[in-house]
């Protein structure tokens, strides 16, 4: 793997709330609760997707991320990722992979390098997602510092989702935000 994004990792602080709750458009609304693979989504919108890696390493699960299937101080495996769409970055994904759930046939998941990780979950019959939660990510967020690497002009609040998987009754937490220009922005 190359080597790490000088900004990762990004994490991503943010006030996750129910998405009945947010004050967002029909059309954000529509890819924020889209219940399948995004990814997939994403490839019918361009000629050609790909996925960047920011970086990836173990950490202790923060406080700010943790929840009732992935707990604070848990070993996690972090990866950071970029999603794009004939060269314009999407989406910066960040994944939670608690290294207990990296175990048997989910030990790929260590390991998918360019791969997007939605497409590999997608694949599985068992898959479970549970809830759908949403934040609003602001000019200040850590968020925006990588837009703004990007080049992007962040002049409006940045949306993200993210929600728990359970692959085989093992969680993971996958969390997306969709950059500045990105089609679930536009009309």
């Amino acid at each position: 793997m190359a080597a790490e994004h000088p900004l990762f990792p990004v994490q991503m602080a943010a006030t996750w709330q129910n998405p009945s709750a947010a004050k967002i458009n029909h059309q954000l609304r529509d890819w924020l609760l889209d219940p399948a693979s995004l990814t997939a989504r994403l490839k019918q919108h361009c000629q050609h997707f790909r996925v960047e890696v920011l970086g990836q390493k173990i950490e202790a699960c923060s406080v700010i991320e943790a929840n009732q299937d992935i707990h604070a101080g848990e070993q996690v495996l972090v990866r950071e990722v970029l999603l794009y769409c004939d060269d314009i970055a999407q989406v910066f994904a960040r994944s939670l992979l608690p290294l207990k759930s990296l175990t048997g046939e989910q030990q790929q998941l260590a390991h998918l390098g360019t791969q997007s990780l939605g497409q590999v979950l997608f694949n599985h019959p068992d898959l479970l997602r549970k809830k759908i939660e949403v934040a609003e990510f602001n000019q200040q967020s850590t968020v925006a510092k990588i837009a703004q690497h990007l080049l992007f002009d962040v002049v409006q609040p940045m949306w993200g989702r993210r929600s728990v998987f359970m692959l085989n009754n093992k969680p993971l937490m996958v969390a997306e935000v969709f950059l500045p220009g990105a089609f679930a922005y536009q009309e």
